[in-house]
This record gives structure tokens, C-alpha cells and sequence, in this order.
């Protein structure tokens, strides 16, 4: 079974935008990713719902994986452990830059008046 291990990077972890990054990215492979950390049981990387209330904070460990039974017709074991490669790579690149950035909010003179 092709199996990537990886850290999620991503100051917030798995929530909001780069739970969102991730899972359009496991979508758009094609392939039937679960996502998995010690403790709990995989869940499906391409649904955003389940990626997000499994909780991956940062810094912890996950484990990518791709059943061979799961493989559409077409991609190989190889055409997996290349998407799990990547996605893990996805991961760990996150880092800072997936800060959320915050819209300021209007000072009371600024609002708009009805």
C-alpha cells in the first residue's frame, strides 16, 4: 500500500485555508487519499469536513495512504506513491506563509451611515 508520512507545517493546521489547499490538492490527484495521525482513524483527504474535525494541528505527524484495492482504473502503485510524495511536500511547505490574514475593521468614522 503506498504510504507517505509527513508533518503538517501550517501554523493553524489542517483548519480553514490550508485544510482547503490540501484537500482541492488530494481532489485534484484523482485518487482515494485517507489521512490518518496516531490515535485516530484515517479519514477521506478529499472531504474538507473530515480533514478539519480530525484536528492535524501544527507539528503533528500524519500518515497519507492510498489502499492498491482503492486504485481507479489507470494509476499504478507508482502513479500513488507520486501523489503522496507530492502532498506530503504540500504539507510540509506551508509553514508561515498560510498565516490567515486579518481585514481590519472599520473605525466608527469610517462606517457607512443608512
Amino acid at each position: 500500500m503506498p504510504v507517505r508520512k509527513a508533518i503538517v507545517e501550517s501554523e493553524i493546521g489542517l483548519h480553514a485555508r490550508p485544510a482547503a489547499r490540501f484537500v482541492r490538492a488530494v481532489t485534484e490527484t484523482g485518487l482515494p487519499v485517507t489521512i490518518s495521525k496516531e490515535g485516530i482513524s484515517p479519514v477521506d483527504a478529499r472531504s474538507l469536513l473530515e480533514v478539519m474535525t480530525a484536528d492535524f494541528g501544527c507539528g503533528c505527524e500524519i500518515e497519507l495512504s492510498v489502499s492498491p484495492e482503492a486504485l481507479p482504473a489507470g494509476f499504478t502503485e507508482e502513479d500513488a506513491e507520486g501523489a503522496l510524495t507530492a502532498l506530503g511536500a504540500l504539507l510540509e511547505g506551508m509553514g508561515t506563509d498560510q498565516r490567515v490574514s486579518r481585514v481590519p475593521s472599520l473605525a466608527p468614522d469610517q462606517a457607512a451611515v443608512s
